[in-house]
């Protein structure tokens, strides 16, 4: 299991991003040597954990508990066979591409040592949006995307330090549960009824999709 690379989006107006000034850093393209790895703070205020990566929607991205978005190039591999055009790494604004890893498939608290130093750690799946569906220019995408599941996963960083292209990934520690970042996508978006499931993943699991599940549960009980 390896990095293949690390992408690195600059802030770009465009036509299709929400945001009022129109700008946008979904567009990730791989770089050349090291990248910092750090926590970057409360969402809402922070943006990325890594270096030089700019995010423009600050209230939906960003923060200690979406730090870092993973994405397997095995996944964009059968989106390039769906769609019949080449994806690149870093496209789907991910900020690591990996190889060899079962990205959606990874337990909410899992972690991933990466290269020398840097320690990652499993919190979420990714909601697509608007912004993704423009970046891509495919019709339908949201729907489409969702309906796959292959989530990819936020992370937020344990331990600091400088990851690189072809750095080695190793899955240090796995939770005593079963639930994925996959799971934690479809609790979240179209199949609300599996909440209850993510809560024996509570201690690591992302605030917003803890406070959703215990709504649920919540609701279900009076």
């Amino acid at each position: 299991m390896k990095l293949l690379s690390v992408n690195i989006g600059q802030a770009r107006p465009v036509p299709y991003t929400s945001q009022p000034d129109g700008l946008t850093g979904i567009d990730k393209r791989p770089v050349d040597g090291p990248v910092r790895v750090f926590a970057p703070g409360p969402k809402g205020t922070a943006g990325s954990g890594l270096a030089g990566d700019a995010v423009c929607d600050l209230k939906h991205h960003g923060g200690n508990d979406q730090a870092v978005y993973a994405f397997a190039r095995e996944d964009l591999d059968r989106w390039e066979r769906e769609l019949g055009r080449t994806l690149a790494n870093g496209c789907f604004g991910e900020n690591i591409t990996t190889d060899g890893l079962d990205v959606s498939g990874a337990l909410i608290g899992e972690r991933w040592r990466i290269g020398r130093t840097v320690v990652l750690e499993v919190s979420s799946g990714r909601i697509p949006c608007r912004t993704f569906q423009g970046h891509l220019g495919e019709q339908g995408w949201v729907r489409r995307f969702t309906r796959r599941g292959a989530t990819g996963a936020y992370l937020r960083v344990i331990e600091p330090g400088e990851i690189r292209a072809g750095d080695r990934v190793e899955i240090v520690h796995r939770p005593a549960h079963e639930v994925t970042a996959a799971m934690e996508f479809r609790a979240t978006t179209t199949e609300r009824d599996l909440l209850p499931r993510l809560l024996p993943a509570a201690e690591h699991l992302h605030p917003e999709a803890l406070a959703a599940a215990r709504k649920y549960v919540a609701a279900q009980a009076r």
